[in-house]
């Protein structure tokens, strides 16, 4: 973008700073929702399914709830990613944003054009709106007894979309960290070489990924009836059905 005046430009920058910081702002409430979220099946390697289960009731009153959802979850979500986006549209080119090729950007666009949207979906969305409607799965029936199934009945397909989405969510939060590190607390010399950052990365995959392999070795503990509810909200993405 060639800007014709140097108010042009300013106001520009201006709003780049704006979008920084909207970006900026809203990541800890996703952080949060991380720790929150994940920490229910990384607590699989100590406490199994039941432990899981009861962690992530547990945080279902964060960020399941009519205000926790809408103000601490999705806002959030949307002002991190509409800011994220509309800053690589608009950025100068004196000052141009990250390739779309580093790390950080391919992170973001996986989870969010692949792997976000199928979890989203066959774990939230399906399961609550089924076809027929005779296999509803209520919010009180949906477990990590409905991660187990998956993990049995579409297991590689399962694998691919867990293993994919919590390395990519992973690898943009210490990406991102790292940035929000250097621009809001550059007085304290910290700072990870990009080898680091990805060891970093990939040690907080591990006991995530850890806990699903646990659960995925335990036995169904669901009655035939509910796990034929699971099969079908699995059934309605189209990746589990090819």
């Amino acid at each position: 973008m060639t800007l014709s005046t140097k108010g042009d430009g300013s106001k520009l920058r201006h709003t780049v700073t704006v979008l920084t910081n909207v970006a900026h702002i809203s990541a800890p409430f996703l952080s949060v929702f991380l720790i929150v979220h994940l920490s229910a099946p990384a607590l699989a390697n100590v406490g199994g399914s039941s432990l899981s289960s009861n962690v992530m009731l547990l945080g279902r009153e964060y960020y399941q709830t009519g205000f926790g959802e809408r103000y601490l979850l999705f806002l959030p979500l949307a002002s991190h990613v509409a800011s994220s986006i509309t800053k690589r549209i608009i950025s100068p080119r004196s000052a141009p944003p990250r390739k779309i090729t580093s790390t950080l950007s391919l992170a973001a666009y996986s989870t969010l054009l692949i792997f976000l949207p199928i979890h989203f979906y066959t774990h939230r969305v399906y399961p609550a709106n089924p076809s027929p409607p005779i296999f509803e799965v209520g919010p009180s029936e949906l477990d990590f007894e409905f991660i187990k199934v998956g993990l049995a009945r579409f297991p590689w397909r399962s694998w691919i979309l867990y293993g994919g989405l919590v390395t990519s969510v992973m690898f943009h939060a210490v990406e991102g960290a790292q940035i929000i590190q250097a621009s809001r607390f550059a007085s304290r010399k910290f700072r990870m070489s990009p080898r680091t950052r990805k060891i970093v990365a990939g040690a907080a995959v591990v006991p995530i990924l850890a806990g699903l392999w646990t659960l995925s070795k335990e036995p169904l503990m669901v009655f035939a009836s509910l796990a034929e509810r699971y099969e079908a909200a699995f059934a309605r993405s189209w990746i589990y059905r090819f």
